[in-house]
């Protein structure tokens, strides 16, 4: 048999010692590394400049448990707001419970970390959620 491994190259195969077959070669195809859950949360730095904090949130897998208005396991976005004031501490400590993740504030029900999300995407989720507070 002869293989190529050029683009679009045609090789012959050698079907049986009488019949030869042309065949198209497959293209190239560039690797690309095994997708996890945990990237799905992963924002890359560069798409970060250009996302939202809401952005970052909708493209997360923050809304697997929580939503804006009410609680699904873990508490609405509205509870959040309300329950921290809008401030640089609490933007600070709140991403820092959502990359190490957490249990007991809102329930025994614990928080996954989220290892892979890097500090300055989840403050900006935080002062997202922080600034749905009711004026």
């Amino acid at each position: 048999m002869a293989f190529s491994c050029g683009e679009g190259e045609k090789t012959t195969e050698q079907v049986s010692e009488s019949t030869p077959v042309e065949t198209q070669a497959p293209a190239p195809v560039a690797s690309a590394e095994p997708s996890t859950s945990e990237e799905t949360e992963e924002v890359s730095d560069e798409n970060s400049q250009e996302l939202t904090g809401e952005d970052k949130v909708a493209n997360s897998d923050c809304l697997s448990c929580h939503m804006v208005e009410r609680k699904v396991i873990g508490p609405s976005y509205l509870d959040v707001a309300a329950e921290y004031e809008n401030n640089e501490a609490n933007v600070t400590m709140l991403a820092k419970k959502i990359i190490e993740g957490g249990v007991g504030v809102w329930g025994e029900v614990m928080m996954p970390p989220h290892a892979t999300l890097s500090e300055e995407d989840a403050k900006d989720m935080v002062r997202y959620i922080l600034s749905l507070q009711p004026h």
